[in-house]
């Protein structure tokens, strides 16, 4: 039964003349053009939530005369495949956006860090780009863009990991502050922003940041496109108003025995059925950034978490300890519990252990193992006992 609050949009690949906003942009002065983003109350749509207008005016404001841009393209999400879909089907959208940052920061080099998964979308994007660069010479705009391929590691999704990797170094993160609008690649400040925000940035100068506005909640507006995959028989990429509530969603996508969502891939939040009213979707509620997994009645959830520690334990990059060794311990930890071997009192130790990592950890890696971890240790926690 299709729920009449689950709003399906069409933005991100409605098929429209780039050519158009380009020449729309040209004419523009930087700092309205950081305004109206800003007026549009658009977050990023990697998960943080951070003000991409923000963002923008942040790194405008340097003195700096160099500056980047950076495409985000390492969608390593377990569950998330929505950015291959946007590069697939608007590849010149994507690089629309980047030229609108660029011209409202004053950037004249921008990459495309894409994941190496996704190797083969590689002529299909330097064709596009082809034309991309030719219109840039017809504008007298004097912008670039480079694609450079990720190496395969989940660390180098994290921003200053990625800077890393495109200088040529091991992909690992940096310490904050500084900020990527302060020093960012090539020590240069630097906007980076994933495949969506940039396709969003897009439809905003085209329409309006009151057209955008329109949609979503006051804490969330606009829309959201989501990799929806599991225990569904609807698997694939929507593009969904944002404020609708897990229980609407599950309505619309699950197959009538859904007993828990995972919201925002491994390193999100796993919500059980008796929440499924009251959790909105959304930065008020569980942001996500796009994988949204249904599991029913027939799956163990012990399974899934050992599934999602082993994946961290084979992503962390070692580099500081909490992540390191947390990732392990955890792991072994549940284990043990399966096993017997350890009393179900242990788990509020892992718990403990896990928010630790959040507070100690150095990246998003290390601080967001405890999301999926504490939610299914609560809500499941006779599934890993027994």
């Amino acid at each position: 039964m299709s729920s009449q609050h689950v709003k399906r949009v069409d933005l991100i690949f409605e098929k429209i003349e780039c050519r158009d906003v380009l020449k729309k942009i040209v004419d523009m002065e930087p700092d309205a053009i950081c305004q109206e983003l800003l007026e549009s109350d658009l977050k990023g749509r990697g998960g943080a939530g951070f003000p991409t207008g923000l963002k923008w005016c942040f790194t405008a404001s340097e003195k700096d005369p160099v500056k980047y841009i950076v495409c985000n393209a390492d969608e390593g999400e377990p569950g998330t495949f929505k950015d291959r879909e946007i590069l697939d089907l608007v590849p010149g959208k994507v690089f629309c956006g980047m030229a609108i940052a660029g011209k409202a920061i004053g950037a004249k080099m921008g990459y495309v860090y894409l994941r190496g998964e996704y190797k083969f979308l590689i002529p299909k994007l330097n064709e596009e780009l082809k034309k991309f660069h030719q219109t840039m010479d017809e504008f007298n705009q004097n912008f670039r863009i480079q694609i450079r391929l990720g190496s395969g590691a989940y660390i180098c999704g994290e921003e200053s990991a990625l800077f890393e990797s495109i200088e040529g170094k091991r992909g690992e993160p940096r310490n904050k502050p500084p900020y990527p609008t302060k020093s960012g690649l090539f020590g240069k400040p630097t906007v980076i922003n994933n495949v969506e925000t940039l396709v969003h940035s897009v439809m905003i100068m085209k329409y309006g940041a009151s057209h955008f506005k329109e949609l979503g909640t006051k804490d969330s507006r606009g829309s959201k496109v989501f990799s929806i995959s599991g225990d569904t028989p609807k698997a694939g990429i929507y593009e969904l108003e944002l404020g609708m509530t897990v229980d609407e969603f599950v309505n619309d996508f699950g197959d009538g025995d859904t007993k828990a969502v995972q919201v925002g891939g491994a390193s999100g939040f796993c919500v059980p059925r008796k929440k499924f009213e009251e959790t909105i979707i959304g930065f008020e509620g569980v942001p996500t950034g796009g994988s949204m997994k249904l599991f029913n009645s027939t799956r163990s959830m012990y399974n899934v978490l050992h599934n999602y520690l082993d994946f961290f334990t084979e992503e962390s990059c070692g580099q500081c300890t909490p992540c390191r060794v947390g990732c392990q311990q955890l792991l072994k930890g549940v284990e043990a519990v399966k096993r017997g071997e350890k009393n179900s009192k242990y788990l509020d130790e892992l718990v403990k252990l896990a928010k630790t990592m959040k507070r100690a950890s150095k990246c998003g890696l290390g601080q967001s193992v405890g999301n999926a971890f504490g939610s299914i240790v609560e809500n499941f926690k006779e599934e890993i006992i027994y």
